[in-house]
């Protein structure tokens, strides 16, 4: 079985319509500081720094902050998406009327903080993980409207989609099992009637319900909550017969342990619901980018 990958919605009224609705939060009636202290024929160059060790994503966002502000102005990236980036490293510079940089700025980071965050920890589970076989995938834990975006920047970290909604995949949990009377009639139901191009996947708790799930043949077979111990056993007793993932209370402290049971997959919800914003700022000096790159 392979984990399809989606593709990321490029549709740029997609991204417009965020951008638009985060400005209009932000600006409302007019930038009062702004507006009052500076000159609107005033120019100047922001450049935009990392201040610790991050992975960059989120850059299409930032720049469309600016590019709805005023067309005058220039954003120039100097690294792209899924770079690694060391504290200090500037990697974008945005050239502009003075006074729409610092209406844009915090909209800009905003985007790329939240973006790079999940890069970054996506960055750290994945590096934990490299020693073994073991795919490192997102969830459905995602922020409502976002989560085509917050699944890129998991790409972007280096790791791997899981489904994108309930459209495009049959995840057969515990109500559901519930409601069909068990593992089995639950999993036979759904391949029935899918479609080719539809995959089958189960939750288990135990061995007990494992043999259950083998028996009915999904395409994948995913370990809830399991020990590590108990997962060993899970990957002996399947033999490569069906992929496992591995879910349910992974964090750094945990995954390489959970990696080393020879599942082929392990879930983490963090990755997109409990990622820290990025530290990264932007300063913004007078003139053109040549203009403050000489001084």
């Amino acid at each position: 079985m392979v984990i399809k990958t989606a593709a990321v919605n490029n549709d740029e009224k997609f991204v417009d319509d965020l951008v638009l609705a985060a400005l209009r939060e932000d600006l409302g009636t007019g930038d009062q500081t702004t507006d009052f202290l500076i000159d609107k024929s005033q120019t100047g160059t922001g450049r935009v720094m990392a201040k610790e060790r991050i992975v960059l994503s989120g850059s299409l966002l930032f720049a469309r902050v600016f590019q709805h502000l005023s067309r005058e102005i220039e954003t120039l990236f100097l690294a792209e998406d899924g770079a690694l980036l060391e504290p200090g490293r500037v990697f974008c510079e945005v050239t502009g009327p003075y006074h729409l940089l610092l209406s844009g700025e915090r909209t800009a980071l905003n985007f790329m903080q939240h973006f790079c965050g999940i890069a970054t920890l996506t960055r750290q589970y994945v590096e934990r993980i490299k020693p073994f076989s073991a795919v490192l995938m997102d969830t459905r834990k995602t922020t409502p409207g976002f989560r085509l975006l917050e699944k890129r920047a998991v790409r972007d970290g280096g790791g791997t989609n899981h489904r994108f909604g309930l459209y495009d995949a049959v995840l057969i949990k515990e109500n559901h099992i519930t409601a069909c009377g068990g593992i089995k009639p639950a999993v036979e139901k759904a391949i029935g009637k899918r479609g080719q191009d539809i995959n089958v996947e189960v939750e288990v708790k135990n061995l007990t319900e494992l043999e259950e799930a083998l028996a009915a043949g999904p395409d994948m077979i995913m370990l809830d909550n399991m020990s590590c111990d108990m997962m060993r056993h899970a990957v002996e007793r399947v033999a490569g017969r069906v992929p496992l993932e591995a879910s349910g209370n992974v964090t750094l402290e945990t995954v390489t342990d959970i990696a080393a049971t020879g599942v082929s997959h392990i879930s983490v919800g963090a990755l997109t619901h409990s990622a820290g914003a990025a530290d990264i700022s932007m300063l913004i000096e007078t003139g053109t980018r040549s203009e403050t790159a000489a001084k």
